[in-house]
């Protein structure tokens, strides 16, 4: 694997040719953060299960890798805890807290209370989507932590993806993981994670919107009360 691939210079048989050659997760980080170099990639976390593997495997190859976390100024008590945890065990990063333009109080009065259950697509395009734009902006590549058992919409997914949302390359090293996988891995290494995940909570987003979890469905929890499975982070539109 050495090839530079972006948006602009997408190639579908070449592209798909380096996704059989990705052996494992591990020679796939190595070969991103050697091509795209310190200031052409980013890893945008949320900081739950999958993100901790992550972190752990990108501080392996990259001490310094800069990781982006959305801040919404609406997650768990929780979520900021682990992330001063993952602070100081991983010194050398370089974690961004990336708030929207707007802050909640503007957000209010624009738009009306909570506008997270009025109009939740919205209120996921202010306070993560634009935000996340913003981020990506001067990048070619950003890595995600996406699995294909995640959700039926992200069977689709390759190792390296042609993002056409934010117009750039997006990798997913752990799409072949499962669920079992990721907390082998979190258990063996003793990582850090967020303690809602031992109580019921899969996938964590913000508070209002995140619900605990008693089936087998991921990411049931999130957005229960609507018909929405996704933030729109990860949608091709």
């Amino acid at each position: 694997m050495s090839e530079l691939i972006t948006f602009n210079t997408w190639q579908e048989e070449e592209v798909s040719n380096l996704n059989q050659s990705v052996k494992d997760y591990f020679q796939l980080l190595k070969w991103t953060y050697t091509t795209y170099g310190d200031e052409d990639v980013v890893y945008a976390c949320s900081f739950g299960a999958e993100g901790m593997v992550l972190i752990d495997l990108i501080y392996k190859v990259k001490k310094d890798a800069r990781i982006v976390f959305l801040d919404t100024g609406l997650h768990f008590k929780e979520t900021y805890k682990l992330i001063d945890q993952v602070k100081s065990r991983y010194p050398k990063l370089k974690i961004e807290l990336k708030k929207p333009n707007l802050t909640l109080l503007e957000q209010k009065n624009q738009y009306g209370d909570e506008l997270w259950k009025s109009r939740p697509d919205l209120c996921c395009q202010i306070r993560k989507v634009e935000p996340l734009k913003e981020v990506l902006s001067d990048n070619l590549a950003w890595v995600s932590g996406l699995r294909k058992d995640q959700s039926p919409a992200r069977k689709h997914l390759q190792f390296i993806n042609k993002d056409e949302k934010f117009k750039l390359v997006k990798i997913c090293p752990l799409i072949e993981w499962t669920w079992d996988d990721v907390w082998t891995y979190i258990h063996l290494n003793n990582l850090p994670y967020n303690e809602l995940h031992d109580k019921n909570y899969p996938s964590i987003g913000c508070e209002p919107c995140t619900q605990p979890v008693f089936d087998d469905n991921l990411r049931g929890g999130r957005w229960s009360n609507h018909e929405k499975t996704e933030c729109g982070l990860h949608l091709d539109k």
